[in-house]
């Protein structure tokens, strides 16, 4: 007997090898023994973004703690696309969507920045941290995407790093299509007021900024977050139908 592919998916911190005993955290082992029902025996896939995919057993548990045993691998850590998205936080169920989305479609890095119109003051970036968490398990994902403290729009341009483009989705300028890349990328959508002429005329002087354009209409926030990841992320389409086991076109 072994894990198949229904039984649960956790991300847990610590090195996964042959004969490790890991101590679950108190949501997951209630989640194990209340909502899923599973005692001592139980199998579970395990995976922690560096080690790739193993196969474990439940050894121990109780209400709120329990203990993990890895077994055997099941998949190597495979590369990811290297793709940061960057967003003006929006309504909470907005940002909580943004956020799931972004690291189902594969996103390496989310990064809040505060923009003069956005709307809300502050984030729950340990409750946002749970959501792409839990997003990664469901989707199969290796990894979790990192989790980045806001910071404001002019602060994260002064300090970007070379040799990453980054694409900016501005309104009505006629900028040209958004098209996929393999190289080290980022994507900024503006918060639901669009960005303020100053913020504008900033990513304009930048030269690492690439002004693009998702489509004839106006999307909403989320909607454009969605949309122009999906488009930076084709080019890793043969390579994640290679994965898949499909034909690559």
């Amino acid at each position: 007997m072994s894990a198949t592919n229904t039984s649960p998916r956790l991300f847990v911190p610590d090195p996964l090898f042959a004969g490790a005993q890991l101590a679950a955290s108190a949501g997951q082992a209630h989640y194990l023994g209340t909502v899923m029902r599973l005692g001592a025996g139980a199998w579970l896939r395990l995976f922690n973004g560096r080690d790739g995919e193993w196969s474990g057993r439940i050894g121990a548990i109780r209400k709120d703690r329990a203990t993990l045993l890895v077994e055997a691998p099941i998949h190597p850590q495979a590369p990811e696309p290297d793709l940061w998205l960057i967003f003006a936080p929006l309504k909470r169920d907005a940002t909580d969507m943004v956020v799931e989305k972004a690291t189902e479609l594969g996103v390496s890095a989310i990064l809040p920045v505060f923009t003069e119109r956005t709307n809300t003051p502050r984030l729950n970036l340990d409750r946002l941290r749970g959501l792409a968490v839990e997003a990664a398990e469901q989707c199969e994902r290796l990894s979790v995407p990192r989790m980045a403290d806001p910071q404001r729009l002019d602060a994260l341009l002064a300090q970007w790093p070379a040799g990453r483009t980054l694409s900016v989705a501005l309104e009505r300028v006629g900028a040209p299509p958004l098209a996929g890349t393999d190289s080290p990328a980022a994507l900024l959508i503006g918060p639901e007021g669009g960005f303020s002429p100053a913020e504008a005329t900033l990513l304009r002087r930048q030269a690492f900024v690439r002004p693009v354009g998702l489509g004839p209409r106006i999307l909403r926030a989320e909607t454009a977050a969605i949309v122009g990841l999906a488009l930076l992320l084709a080019p890793a389409h043969g390579y994640l139908n290679h994965q898949a086991g499909l034909p690559v076109p």
